[in-house]
Protein backbone atom coordinates (compact mmCIF):
# COMPACT_ATOMS: atom_id res chain seq x y z
CA UNK A 1 0.00 0.00 0.00
CA UNK A 2 1.26 3.45 -0.97
CA UNK A 3 0.15 6.39 1.18
CA UNK A 4 0.53 10.13 0.62
CA UNK A 5 0.31 12.01 3.94
CA UNK A 6 -0.87 15.62 3.72
CA UNK A 7 -0.08 17.97 6.60
CA UNK A 8 1.87 21.15 7.31
CA UNK A 9 5.13 19.87 5.84
CA UNK A 10 7.96 20.54 6.56
CA UNK A 11 6.63 20.45 10.12
CA UNK A 12 6.73 23.33 12.55
CA UNK A 13 6.52 22.51 16.28
CA UNK A 14 2.70 22.82 16.33
CA UNK A 15 0.34 19.98 17.13
CA UNK A 16 -1.22 19.19 13.73
CA UNK A 17 2.15 19.31 11.96
CA UNK A 18 3.68 16.99 14.53
CA UNK A 19 0.66 14.69 14.29
CA UNK A 20 1.15 14.34 10.54
CA UNK A 21 4.91 13.99 10.72
CA UNK A 22 4.77 11.21 13.31
CA UNK A 23 2.24 9.35 11.18
CA UNK A 24 4.51 9.64 8.14
CA UNK A 25 7.57 8.48 10.09
CA UNK A 26 5.62 5.68 11.71
CA UNK A 27 4.47 4.40 8.34
CA UNK A 28 8.05 4.34 7.07
CA UNK A 29 9.24 2.49 10.17
CA UNK A 30 6.66 -0.27 9.77
CA UNK A 31 7.61 -0.72 6.11
CA UNK A 32 4.85 1.23 4.33
CA UNK A 33 5.75 3.16 1.18
CA UNK A 34 4.77 6.71 2.17
CA UNK A 35 5.44 10.28 1.07
CA UNK A 36 4.77 13.64 2.80
CA UNK A 37 3.41 16.81 1.19
CA UNK A 38 2.06 20.13 2.38
CA UNK A 39 -1.73 19.96 2.40
CA UNK A 40 -2.00 23.30 0.55
CA UNK A 41 0.63 22.61 -2.13
CA UNK A 42 -1.54 21.70 -5.10
CA UNK A 43 1.38 21.42 -7.51
CA UNK A 44 3.32 19.03 -5.28
CA UNK A 45 0.22 16.99 -4.53
CA UNK A 46 -0.54 16.61 -8.24
CA UNK A 47 3.08 15.63 -8.87
CA UNK A 48 2.73 12.83 -6.33
CA UNK A 49 -0.64 11.77 -7.75
CA UNK A 50 0.98 11.28 -11.13
CA UNK A 51 4.44 9.97 -10.18
CA UNK A 52 3.93 8.17 -6.86
CA UNK A 53 0.36 7.02 -7.64
CA UNK A 54 -0.79 6.61 -4.02
CA UNK A 55 -3.49 4.13 -3.10
CA UNK A 56 -4.80 6.55 -0.49
CA UNK A 57 -4.24 10.12 0.63
CA UNK A 58 -4.46 10.69 4.39
CA UNK A 59 -4.87 14.35 5.23
CA UNK A 60 -4.31 15.83 8.69
CA UNK A 61 -6.19 18.99 9.54
CA UNK A 62 -9.44 20.39 10.84
CA UNK A 63 -12.82 20.43 9.11
CA UNK A 64 -12.00 23.69 7.33
CA UNK A 65 -9.19 21.91 5.45
CA UNK A 66 -11.61 19.66 3.55
CA UNK A 67 -10.93 21.35 0.17
CA UNK A 68 -7.21 20.60 0.46
CA UNK A 69 -7.27 17.11 2.00
CA UNK A 70 -10.50 15.67 0.55
CA UNK A 71 -11.85 17.51 -2.50
CA UNK A 72 -8.47 18.00 -4.20
CA UNK A 73 -7.40 14.32 -4.25
CA UNK A 74 -10.95 13.26 -5.16
CA UNK A 75 -10.78 15.44 -8.28
CA UNK A 76 -7.95 13.21 -9.47
CA UNK A 77 -9.70 9.96 -8.62
CA UNK A 78 -7.58 9.33 -5.52
CA UNK A 79 -9.08 7.84 -2.38
CA UNK A 80 -9.06 10.46 0.39
CA UNK A 81 -9.22 9.65 4.10
CA UNK A 82 -9.19 12.76 6.31
CA UNK A 83 -7.91 12.64 9.89
CA UNK A 84 -9.65 15.69 11.24
CA UNK A 85 -10.30 17.80 14.30
CA UNK A 86 -13.32 19.83 15.29
CA UNK A 87 -13.00 23.15 17.09
CA UNK A 88 -16.21 23.07 19.09
CA UNK A 89 -18.57 22.94 16.11
CA UNK A 90 -18.65 22.01 12.42
CA UNK A 91 -20.11 24.79 10.30
CA UNK A 92 -19.28 23.74 6.73
CA UNK A 93 -18.49 20.75 4.47
CA UNK A 94 -20.96 18.58 6.37
CA UNK A 95 -22.37 17.07 3.16
CA UNK A 96 -18.87 16.16 1.94
CA UNK A 97 -17.87 14.55 5.21
CA UNK A 98 -21.21 12.79 5.61
CA UNK A 99 -20.89 11.17 2.17
CA UNK A 100 -17.41 9.74 2.74
CA UNK A 101 -16.96 6.01 3.38
CA UNK A 102 -14.38 6.67 6.11
CA UNK A 103 -13.12 9.56 8.19
CA UNK A 104 -10.62 9.40 11.03
CA UNK A 105 -10.96 11.35 14.27
CA UNK A 106 -8.36 11.67 17.06
CA UNK A 107 -10.81 11.04 19.90
CA UNK A 108 -14.30 9.81 20.65
CA UNK A 109 -15.24 13.36 21.68
CA UNK A 110 -14.48 14.68 18.18
CA UNK A 111 -16.75 11.99 16.73
CA UNK A 112 -19.50 13.01 19.15
CA UNK A 113 -19.07 16.63 18.06
CA UNK A 114 -19.46 15.65 14.40
CA UNK A 115 -22.59 13.65 15.13
CA UNK A 116 -24.05 16.55 17.14
CA UNK A 117 -23.44 18.83 14.15
CA UNK A 118 -25.25 16.60 11.67
CA UNK A 119 -22.60 14.20 10.38
CA UNK A 120 -23.33 10.50 10.66
CA UNK A 121 -20.92 8.81 13.02
CA UNK A 122 -20.88 5.21 11.82
CA UNK A 123 -18.06 5.95 9.36
CA UNK A 124 -15.89 7.88 11.84
CA UNK A 125 -13.12 5.75 13.37
CA UNK A 126 -10.97 6.96 16.26
CA UNK A 127 -7.25 6.94 15.54
CA UNK A 128 -5.28 8.50 18.42
CA UNK A 129 -2.44 10.91 17.76
CA UNK A 130 1.00 9.31 17.98
CA UNK A 131 3.65 10.05 20.57
CA UNK A 132 7.40 9.68 20.10
CA UNK A 133 8.00 7.50 23.15
CA UNK A 134 11.69 7.20 22.22
CA UNK A 135 12.24 10.92 22.74
CA UNK A 136 9.66 11.59 25.43
CA UNK A 137 11.05 9.39 28.19
CA UNK A 138 11.49 9.61 31.96
CA UNK A 139 14.78 11.30 32.86
CA UNK A 140 16.58 11.46 36.18
CA UNK A 141 16.53 14.74 38.08
CA UNK A 142 20.30 15.21 37.81
CA UNK A 143 20.35 14.78 34.03
CA UNK A 144 22.51 17.69 32.91
CA UNK A 145 20.07 18.73 30.17
CA UNK A 146 17.13 18.67 32.58
CA UNK A 147 19.08 20.78 35.07
CA UNK A 148 19.94 23.20 32.27
CA UNK A 149 16.26 23.63 31.38
CA UNK A 150 15.30 24.38 34.98
CA UNK A 151 18.15 26.87 35.30
CA UNK A 152 17.14 28.59 32.07
CA UNK A 153 13.58 28.88 33.39
CA UNK A 154 14.79 30.33 36.68
CA UNK A 155 13.52 27.39 38.75
CA UNK A 156 15.57 26.74 41.88
CA UNK A 157 16.45 23.18 42.99
CA UNK A 158 14.11 23.35 45.98
CA UNK A 159 11.09 24.46 43.90
CA UNK A 160 8.59 22.06 42.35
CA UNK A 161 7.85 22.96 38.74
CA UNK A 162 4.30 22.95 37.39
CA UNK A 163 4.27 23.26 33.59
CA UNK A 164 1.67 24.12 30.96
CA UNK A 165 2.42 24.16 27.21
CA UNK A 166 0.13 25.64 24.57
CA UNK A 167 -0.58 28.37 22.08
CA UNK A 168 -1.57 30.42 25.12
CA UNK A 169 -1.96 29.46 28.76
CA UNK A 170 -5.63 30.36 29.15
CA UNK A 171 -6.82 27.93 26.47
CA UNK A 172 -5.01 25.14 28.30
CA UNK A 173 -6.71 25.99 31.59
CA UNK A 174 -3.87 28.12 32.93
CA UNK A 175 -6.14 30.67 34.60
CA UNK A 176 -7.95 27.89 36.46
CA UNK A 177 -4.57 26.45 37.51
CA UNK A 178 -3.45 29.85 38.84
CA UNK A 179 -6.60 30.20 40.94
CA UNK A 180 -6.00 26.71 42.31
CA UNK A 181 -2.36 27.45 43.17
CA UNK A 182 -3.28 30.69 44.89
CA UNK A 183 -5.71 28.82 47.14
CA UNK A 184 -3.06 26.38 48.40
CA UNK A 185 -1.10 28.87 50.46
CA UNK A 186 1.50 27.19 52.67
CA UNK A 187 -0.10 23.75 52.39
CA UNK A 188 2.39 22.74 49.70
CA UNK A 189 6.18 22.97 49.24
CA UNK A 190 7.71 25.89 47.27
CA UNK A 191 6.63 25.82 43.64
CA UNK A 192 6.94 27.70 40.37
CA UNK A 193 4.39 27.73 37.56
CA UNK A 194 5.77 28.07 34.02
CA UNK A 195 3.54 28.57 30.98
CA UNK A 196 5.36 27.82 27.72
CA UNK A 197 3.36 29.63 25.05
CA UNK A 198 3.99 30.42 21.39
CA UNK A 199 4.93 33.99 20.36
CA UNK A 200 2.05 35.55 18.46
CA UNK A 201 -0.06 38.70 18.75
CA UNK A 202 -3.01 36.87 20.31
CA UNK A 203 -0.76 35.22 22.89
CA UNK A 204 0.89 38.51 23.84
CA UNK A 205 -2.47 40.04 24.72
CA UNK A 206 -3.54 36.95 26.63
CA UNK A 207 -0.24 36.78 28.52
CA UNK A 208 -0.80 40.31 29.82
CA UNK A 209 -4.26 39.39 31.04
CA UNK A 210 -2.99 36.19 32.65
CA UNK A 211 -0.08 38.00 34.31
CA UNK A 212 -2.54 40.53 35.72
CA UNK A 213 -4.59 37.66 37.14
CA UNK A 214 -1.52 36.08 38.73
CA UNK A 215 -0.60 39.42 40.29
CA UNK A 216 -4.12 39.98 41.63
CA UNK A 217 -4.02 36.50 43.18
CA UNK A 218 -0.76 37.32 44.94
CA UNK A 219 1.32 34.75 43.03
CA UNK A 220 2.76 36.94 40.27
CA UNK A 221 6.33 36.33 41.43
CA UNK A 222 5.97 32.60 41.03
CA UNK A 223 4.31 32.52 37.59
CA UNK A 224 6.20 33.09 34.34
CA UNK A 225 5.32 33.06 30.65
CA UNK A 226 8.00 31.74 28.29
CA UNK A 227 7.32 32.94 24.75
CA UNK A 228 10.50 31.88 22.96
CA UNK A 229 10.32 29.84 19.79
CA UNK A 230 11.56 26.31 20.44
CA UNK A 231 12.02 23.18 18.34
CA UNK A 232 10.76 19.71 19.06
CA UNK A 233 14.30 18.92 20.24
CA UNK A 234 13.75 20.87 23.46
CA UNK A 235 10.24 19.68 24.29
CA UNK A 236 11.17 16.26 25.80
CA UNK A 237 13.60 17.97 28.18
CA UNK A 238 11.19 20.80 28.99
CA UNK A 239 8.51 18.32 30.03
CA UNK A 240 11.08 16.12 31.81
CA UNK A 241 12.08 19.16 33.88
CA UNK A 242 8.64 19.55 35.44
CA UNK A 243 7.21 17.77 38.46
CA UNK A 244 3.55 18.09 37.46
CA UNK A 245 2.11 18.78 34.03
CA UNK A 246 -1.08 20.86 34.33
CA UNK A 247 -3.42 21.37 31.38
CA UNK A 248 -7.13 21.19 32.25
CA UNK A 249 -7.81 22.54 28.77
CA UNK A 250 -10.84 24.58 27.83
CA UNK A 251 -11.04 22.84 24.44
CA UNK A 252 -9.10 19.72 23.52
CA UNK A 253 -9.62 17.36 20.59
CA UNK A 254 -6.77 15.12 21.70
CA UNK A 255 -4.18 16.67 24.03
CA UNK A 256 -0.76 15.71 22.68
CA UNK A 257 1.28 17.41 25.45
CA UNK A 258 -0.69 15.55 28.12
CA UNK A 259 0.24 12.24 26.49
CA UNK A 260 3.85 13.37 26.07
CA UNK A 261 3.94 14.26 29.76
CA UNK A 262 2.77 10.76 30.58
CA UNK A 263 5.48 9.34 28.32
CA UNK A 264 7.99 11.39 30.34
CA UNK A 265 6.68 9.83 33.54
CA UNK A 266 4.90 12.94 34.77
CA UNK A 267 1.50 13.06 36.49
CA UNK A 268 -1.06 15.25 34.76
CA UNK A 269 -3.79 17.62 35.90
CA UNK A 270 -6.61 17.52 33.33
CA UNK A 271 -10.36 17.98 33.02
CA UNK A 272 -13.04 15.31 33.08
CA UNK A 273 -14.28 16.10 29.58
CA UNK A 274 -13.47 15.91 25.86
CA UNK A 275 -10.48 13.89 24.66
CA UNK A 276 -8.94 13.63 28.10
CA UNK A 277 -11.51 10.94 28.81
CA UNK A 278 -9.64 8.92 26.15
CA UNK A 279 -6.06 9.82 26.94
CA UNK A 280 -5.92 10.07 30.75
CA UNK A 281 -7.15 7.84 33.58
CA UNK A 282 -8.38 9.64 36.68
CA UNK A 283 -6.55 8.55 39.80
CA UNK A 284 -4.09 6.44 37.80
CA UNK A 285 -2.22 8.67 35.35
CA UNK A 286 -3.88 11.99 36.16
CA UNK A 287 -6.27 13.90 38.34
CA UNK A 288 -9.20 15.05 36.21
CA UNK A 289 -11.00 18.09 37.57
CA UNK A 290 -14.73 18.30 37.16
CA UNK A 291 -16.36 20.68 34.69
CA UNK A 292 -17.40 23.84 36.49
CA UNK A 293 -18.96 25.55 33.46
CA UNK A 294 -19.81 24.90 29.83
CA UNK A 295 -19.49 27.99 27.62
CA UNK A 296 -22.19 27.99 24.94
CA UNK A 297 -22.47 30.17 21.86
CA UNK A 298 -25.37 30.86 19.53
CA UNK A 299 -23.41 32.13 16.52
CA UNK A 300 -19.92 32.51 15.06
CA UNK A 301 -18.21 34.66 12.45
CA UNK A 302 -16.09 32.66 10.00
CA UNK A 303 -14.20 33.37 6.79
CA UNK A 304 -12.26 31.85 3.87
CA UNK A 305 -10.31 29.51 6.18
CA UNK A 306 -13.62 27.70 6.74
CA UNK A 307 -14.93 27.88 3.18
CA UNK A 308 -17.03 31.02 3.59
CA UNK A 309 -16.77 34.58 2.36
CA UNK A 310 -15.13 37.02 4.80
CA UNK A 311 -17.14 37.81 7.95
CA UNK A 312 -19.72 35.11 7.27
CA UNK A 313 -22.14 34.82 10.18
CA UNK A 314 -23.26 31.34 11.20
CA UNK A 315 -26.26 31.09 13.51
CA UNK A 316 -26.69 27.73 15.24
CA UNK A 317 -30.13 26.18 15.56
CA UNK A 318 -29.16 25.15 19.09
CA UNK A 319 -26.44 26.74 21.25
CA UNK A 320 -23.09 24.98 20.82
CA UNK A 321 -20.61 24.24 23.59
CA UNK A 322 -17.57 26.25 22.53
CA UNK A 323 -15.34 25.38 25.50
CA UNK A 324 -15.24 24.30 29.13
CA UNK A 325 -13.95 25.57 32.46
CA UNK A 326 -12.45 23.14 34.95
CA UNK A 327 -13.16 23.38 38.66
CA UNK A 328 -10.28 25.25 40.31
CA UNK A 329 -11.26 23.60 43.60
CA UNK A 330 -10.73 20.15 42.05
CA UNK A 331 -7.45 21.28 40.48
CA UNK A 332 -6.27 22.51 43.87
CA UNK A 333 -7.12 19.17 45.48
CA UNK A 334 -5.13 17.29 42.86
CA UNK A 335 -2.17 19.65 43.04
CA UNK A 336 -2.10 19.47 46.82
CA UNK A 337 -1.82 15.68 46.72
CA UNK A 338 0.84 15.65 44.00
CA UNK A 339 3.01 18.46 45.31
CA UNK A 340 3.09 16.92 48.78
CA UNK A 341 3.75 13.32 47.75
CA UNK A 342 6.82 12.46 45.64
CA UNK A 343 5.89 8.78 45.76
CA UNK A 344 2.47 9.50 44.29
CA UNK A 345 4.04 11.59 41.53
CA UNK A 346 6.33 8.70 40.64
CA UNK A 347 3.52 6.13 40.78
CA UNK A 348 1.21 8.10 38.53
CA UNK A 349 4.08 9.00 36.22
CA UNK A 350 5.00 5.33 35.78
CA UNK A 351 1.37 4.52 34.95
CA UNK A 352 1.32 7.36 32.43
CA UNK A 353 4.47 6.04 30.79
CA UNK A 354 2.98 2.55 30.42
CA UNK A 355 -0.21 3.94 28.92
CA UNK A 356 1.66 6.13 26.44
CA UNK A 357 3.83 3.25 25.22
CA UNK A 358 0.95 0.79 24.96
CA UNK A 359 -1.67 3.04 23.37
CA UNK A 360 -0.06 6.07 21.75
CA UNK A 361 3.38 5.16 20.42
CA UNK A 362 3.57 6.54 16.88
CA UNK A 363 4.40 3.13 15.37
CA UNK A 364 1.36 1.62 17.05
CA UNK A 365 -0.75 4.41 15.52
CA UNK A 366 0.72 3.74 12.06
CA UNK A 367 -0.09 0.02 12.35
CA UNK A 368 -3.58 0.85 13.50
CA UNK A 369 -4.06 3.10 10.46
CA UNK A 370 -3.19 0.23 8.13
CA UNK A 371 -5.64 -2.03 9.97
CA UNK A 372 -8.39 0.56 9.59
CA UNK A 373 -7.70 1.07 5.89
CA UNK A 374 -7.80 -2.69 5.31
CA UNK A 375 -11.05 -2.96 7.27
CA UNK A 376 -12.56 -0.19 5.11
CA UNK A 377 -11.22 -0.93 1.61
CA UNK A 378 -13.29 1.66 -0.26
Amino acid sequence: MKILVLYHYPPAPGGLATQGDLLYKGLLEIGVDARPAHLQSDLEKEWYYRSFKPDVVVGVGFWGDVPDIVLHPQRFGIRAVPWILADGYVANYRDVLDAMPLILVPSDWVRETFVRDGIRGDHAVTLPVGCDTDSFIPRIADDSKVIAVREALGVSPEELLILTVGGDAASKGGREVMRALASLGDDVPPWRYVCKVWPQDRTSVQNDLDAQLASSLGIGGRVSFETHLVSRNLMPYLIAACDVYAAPSRLEGFGMPQVEAGACGKPVIGIRAMAMLDTLVHGETAFLAGVEREIRITEAVLGPESGFEPNHRVVFDKPRVSDYRASSQDIAAGLKQLLNDAGLRQQMGEAGRRRAVERFDYRFVARRLIEILNEHPS
